[in-house]
C-alpha cells in the first residue's frame, strides 16, 4: 500500500522538507508514504477564492491514484487518537488499496472533493499552518506504523 498526501502548497522551506522527510523515509515499503505537492492559486486581494479552490480541487482529484481510499483532513473532520490511527492504518493496510491523504489550501479542500472523500480525518480542533500539517502527518504515520508492529517509538 503506498500513501499519497495531496497537498496544496509548493515551495515549503527547509524545515518543513526535512520534518517531513525524516519521518517518511523511516515509514517501510508496505505502507511507504509519498508527498505530491499542488500548486496553489495566486491569492491577492481580490482573488476569486471560489474558482481557486476548484481549480485546486480539480488538480487534486487528478492525483487521486484510481481506486485509492481518499481521506480528507479537516477541521470538521473525527479527531482520532494515535491508537485509533494505528488501527486505521491497520485496516487500510489490510484492504490492500492505495491511501490519498487530501490537505487544501488555505481556504481548505473543495467541497465536492470533500465530499467524495470516504473518511474526514481532524489532526486538530486548532487551524495549523499548512507546512506543519505535513510533518505531523508523517511523525503520526510512523508512530501508527510503530504501534502496529510493536517498535519501541511510541513510548
Amino acid at each position: 500500500m503506498q500513501i499519497q498526501l495531496i497537498a496544496v502548497g509548493s515551495r515549503m522551506p527547509d524545515w518543513v522538507e526535512q520534518g517531513y522527510a525524516e519521518y517518511a523515509k523511516r515509514l517501510p515499503q508496505e505502507c511507504s508514504l509519498v508527498l505530491q505537492e499542488v500548486a496553489a492559486g495566486k491569492r491577492g486581494k481580490n482573488a476569486d477564492l471560489a474558482r481557486l479552490m476548484r481549480q485546486e480541487g480539480k488538480k487534486m482529484a487528478a492525483a487521486i491514484p484510481k481506486g485509492a481510499r481518499v481521506v480528507a483532513l479537516e477541521v470538521k473532520g473525527r479527531a482520532w487518537t494515535t491508537e485509533q490511527l494505528a488501527k486505521r492504518l491497520e485496516a487500510w493496510m489490510g484492504e490492500g488499496r492505495d491511501v490519498a491523504l487530501l490537505v487544501g489550501g488555505p481556504e481548505g479542500i473543495e467541497p465536492s472533493l470533500s465530499g467524495q472523500a470516504e473518511e474526514r480525518w481532524s489532526l486538530s480542533p486548532l487551524t495549523l499552518p499548512h507546512p506543519l500539517v505535513r510533518i505531523v502527518v508523517a511523525e503520526q504515520l510512523y508512530r501508527a506504523w510503530s504501534i502496529i508492529k510493536g517498535h519501541p517509538y511510541h513510548r
